[in-house]
């Protein structure tokens, strides 16, 4: 197992909570599924996995209201097999008859510090120090297989990684409950994957992540 972490921030962010239906609202702090992604985005294969342990803020928490037009409508599973059948078909959307507005509390101005293991699966025949290079070298150049984002794709994120000994700012003194948070979604059944929870607490501006084990449904 290999410790690594990453400083991300951005202008805006939305971790959204799934209660919320409709309007896009933001958790106060970055999730841990999110911070997985961002640690994926760099490097991911089946014979590894990440495991996120503390979520560290950095910058005060402010909040902004954006009213944004979004497409209420996704293409068919149904018209996608008619079209493979028939070896064509219009699969379009027209943004004109499917747009709709909704309103979103995001965040805005973040900086997160978040720190996670790096583990081998069951499935890895290489050391671990092989894997544990790769992300170092794709970390440091900057390097990623997909734009990290801040919970929204839309929103992506600047990244770098923070080495041993390097001198870093201090998160937020703020402590307070958070309530309950995703954690992640349970992949035990890949048809129905389920959400699971944990009640998060900031304490001087850090998160610490409990192990998936300790999580509800």
């Amino acid at each position: 197992m290999s410790r690594f972490c990453l400083q991300v921030a951005g202008p805006l962010a939305c971790f959204t909570r799934p209660e919320m239906k409709v309007e896009r609202v933001s958790y106060e702090v970055m999730t841990p599924s999110a911070a997985r992604a961002v640690f994926e985005s760099i490097l991911w294969k089946p014979q590894i996995r990440w495991r996120v342990q503390c979520i560290e803020v950095l910058h005060p928490i402010r909040w902004m209201n954006l009213r944004r037009n979004e497409v209420s409508a996704v293409v068919s599973t149904r018209n996608v097999q008619q079209a493979m059948a028939a070896g064509g078909g219009n699969l379009g959307l027209y943004i004109e008859d499917e747009r709709q507005q909704r309103a979103g509390l995001l965040l805005r101005d973040v900086a997160y510090r978040i720190h996670a293991d790096l583990e081998l699966t069951e499935r890895s025949t290489d050391p671990l120090a092989k894997y544990t290079e790769m992300f170092a070298r794709r970390a440091r150049k900057g390097r990623c297989v997909n734009q990290p984002y801040l919970g929204c794709r839309e929103f992506a994120a600047d990244f770098r990684l923070v080495e041993d000994g390097e001198a870093v700012i201090p998160p937020i003194t703020e402590t307070r409950p958070l309530g309950w948070m995703l954690h992640d979604l349970d992949f035990s059944n890949p048809i129905d994957p389920q959400p699971r929870f944990f009640d998060a607490k900031l304490e001087a501006g850090r998160v610490q992540v409990p192990p998936f084990s300790e999580t509800r449904g």
